[in-house]
């Protein structure tokens, strides 16, 4: 179990052999014994216990190891990813991410293009997004513990994370300033129900300031509750085919209003 732990820990690096393209779908196959996609770790019901158990201890402690928040999802969140599949499914754009596989990360991503898009359009301000804040698409982890492919990308697609910022204009978390990745956890946990979602929307306050807490629990939290409630699946959004619409445009469509106050000003 300390072995799956390490593993779990261990940095995102590039594979020593050749694997399919990022934007080409990867489909189930014979990887090794049992193997199902890359950087699959099969894992036994008790196995998954242990690591649920002990990423649950490591995420309470720190809510923003987000690495164990992801290895508690993938270990606890079989159904709820099966009920977010299924939604897909049901919805014509949903069914299309499923089948093509689209994969977002800066090999896949054409800056250049998104640098021409007009000002206020969805692939711009994205672009604005990743420039301001300094982030990348390829950071987040790869999916490991979940034992069904389709269901591995599911988990894979969701962590399309800095879409979904953008989306809702909340700037993301750093140690001084939390409160915008607080808030899109809580439209998550609404959206999505994932175990790793309702911790991070629960647990994640517990260092803001007492100022930071009040405006959290009066206004923001009701904002991303309502919004939440509101959208449709953003899991069925094809960001991909969406970056030349305007953003407000993208905002209107899934009823997404602006935050009630300005979160850069919360510490």
């Amino acid at each position: 179990m300390a072995t799956l732990l390490r593993q779990a820990l261990r940095p995102h690096r590039l594979p020593a052999s050749p694997r399919p393209p990022a934007d080409v779908p990867h489909r189930a196959g014979s990887h090794g014994v049992g193997l199902l996609y890359p950087d699959h770790i099969p894992t036994s019901l008790l196995q998954k216990a242990l690591l649920a158990a002990g990423s649950a201890g490591m995420a309470l402690y720190n809510p923003y190891r987000h690495d164990m928040v992801a290895v508690l999802g993938e270990t606890t969140g079989h159904r709820t990813l099966k009920a977010l599949r299924d939604q897909m499914r049901r919805d014509p754009e949903g069914a299309q991410i499923l089948q093509e596989r689209p994969r977002i990360s800066l090999s896949t991503l054409d800056l250049g293009k998104l640098q021409s898009l007009p000002e206020g359009s969805f692939g711009r301000e994205y672009l604005r997004f990743l420039d301001v804040n300094r982030v990348s698409p390829d950071t987040r982890a790869p999916t490991r513990f979940v034992d069904d492919e389709e269901l591995a990308y599911v988990i894979q697609r969701y962590r399309v994370h800095d879409m979904l910022h953008t989306v809702l204009g909340c700037p993301p978390t750093s140690w001084l300033l939390p409160p915008g990745e607080i808030v899109v956890k809580w439209f998550e946990a609404v959206q999505t129900g994932l175990p790793m979602c309702i911790l991070g929307a629960l647990f994640g306050p517990v260092r803001l300031s007492a100022r930071s807490l009040q405006v959290l629990v009066s206004e923001l939290i009701p904002w991303a509750v309502q919004n939440g409630r509101r959208a449709p699946c953003v899991l069925n959004l094809y960001y991909e085919q969406r970056w030349e619409q305007p953003l407000k445009a993208l905002q209107e469509e899934l009823g997404i209003t602006p935050p009630p106050v300005d979160l850069k000003g919360l510490v």
